[in-house]
């Protein structure tokens, strides 16, 4: 049997082989284990890391997220500012209005004063007096004179302070825009993220941009501009109490002296209308009794044509009788009868008569009397109406304010200050 050759060579013992094997999977467990390490600590530096910018990424969110809250606080500040610097301007300018109104007004209290003596000076015989309504019209002329001083040194004051408010008005605004533009920024640097398109690497970021400010001095910024409204419109506050007590002192001056001068206007007016009242119900009164009187002549005449359909019957029976035959030509009680029946018709005729003749008397002297009482009533109302227009041209102080208030909200632009003006300057 043939003998297998075999390979020449170095031939390793089988410990070495164990060996050699043994330094192969210890060499592998030692690679993988330096490599788990250098995994595990590369791990972590990639959770430090990653926690890290993350923490950064939101300390400085929430940073703009508290600038944020910062600049709205102060912008809901400004904005309250100047809601309450615009109510005060358009106060302010409302009470200069009306205190121009009021100024205005003043004049007509003249005219209406030259009127009302004109129309008095119409009044004739026993009706021309002098009377107090002259002198508390004289007085007047003085109230209204010293009136229209204080009035207009109002209005000088209130154009003043408007100016004041509108000055602060416009540091209020100009410091709410920036705010507003900060804002902004701030929400869309704070919208931002690792993913947005538009973030990229932005030479030198951080530098410090010229006109920088710290928080302090921003703060004491917005801080000063506040406080400085505030006292312009306390001050604005105390102007506008101060106008309207005086206006309302004026006015009440005005009125007492109104009321002065037409008391006894109104005390002459209700004695002529007394008067004239007076003659009014006597005149119904005999126009009435007129009335009734016509009625019952007519009621007499028609009465007095009634009667003589009867006596016509008498008086033709009494005479076809009388052409009874003989001794049928009797006086018998029918015969009596109807001579009875023609005396009481012709006494009653006769009596109609006499009651329409006192009727038809009465009738005239009431006509007389009536015709007296309209001519009395004529002079009456005439001088009546003389009193009640110049009564009635007392009124137009009134009228005429109402329609000067109507004009004046009608169109602003006509009063000599504003909002509207101090903005367009």
């Amino acid at each position: 049997m043939a003998t297998m050759s075999m390979k020449p060579g170095l031939r390793c013992r089988v410990p070495d082989w164990e060996n050699c094997n043994k330094l192969i999977s210890d060499t592998a467990e030692h690679r993988r284990h330096v490599s788990h390490e250098i995994r595990q600590k590369g791990r972590a530096l990639r959770n430090e890391t990653a926690n890290k910018t993350s923490w950064d990424e939101y300390d400085s969110s929430r940073r703009l997220n508290d600038r944020i809250s910062d600049v709205t606080r102060w912008k809901k500040s400004l904005e309250a500012c100047v809601q309450d610097v615009n109510a005060e301007i358009d106060a302010l300018t409302q009470a200069k209005e009306e205190t121009e109104r009021a100024l205005a007004a003043t004049v007509l209290p003249l005219e209406v004063t030259a009127e009302c003596q004109t129309l008095r000076e119409g009044r004739r015989g026993s009706e021309l007096v002098s009377d107090p309504v002259e002198a508390e019209l004289k007085k007047e002329v003085d109230v209204i004179d010293g009136a229209q001083r204080v009035l207009q040194q109002l209005i000088d004051q209130s154009f003043e302070q408007l100016c004041l408010l509108q000055e602060a008005h416009h540091q209020l605004t100009l410091d709410l825009q920036h705010k507003t533009e900060a804002l902004d920024v701030d929400m869309s640097c704070l919208s931002l993220t690792v993913t947005s398109p538009e973030i990229s690497l932005k030479p030198n970021p951080i530098r410090v941009p010229p006109g920088s400010t710290t928080p302090q001095q921003w703060e004491q910024f917005s801080h000063h501009n506040v406080i400085r409204a505030k006292e312009e419109m306390q001050t604005s506050l105390q102007l506008r109490e101060n106008i309207s007590i005086t206006r309302a002192q004026v006015q009440n001056e005005l009125e007492a002296q109104r009321i002065a001068t037409e008391f006894a206007l109104r005390k002459r007016t209700h004695h002529m209308e007394q008067a004239l009242q007076e003659v009014q119900w006597q005149l119904k009164t005999t126009q009435d009794e007129i009335t009734e009187m016509e009625r019952d002549i007519r009621g007499l005449e028609r009465d007095m044509q009634a009667k003589m359909a009867p006596l016509k019957l008498v008086h033709t029976r009494l005479e076809n009788r009388t052409k009874r035959p003989g001794v049928d030509l009797c006086r018998d009680e029918v015969q009596f009868g109807l001579v009875e029946e023609a005396k009481q018709l012709d006494s009653t005729i006769q009596t109609l008569k006499q009651k329409l003749a006192q009727a038809l008397d009465s009738l005239q002297s009431l006509q007389h009397h009536e015709a007296q009482m309209l001519e009395d009533l004529s002079r009456k109302q005439e001088a009546l109406a003389l009193e009640q227009r110049t009564a009635q041209t007392r009124t137009r102080l009134s009228l005429t304010g109402q329609s000067a208030t109507m004009s004046m909200a009608a169109d602003p632009l006509t009063s000599t200050g504003g909002r509207l003006k101090l903005q367009q300057a």
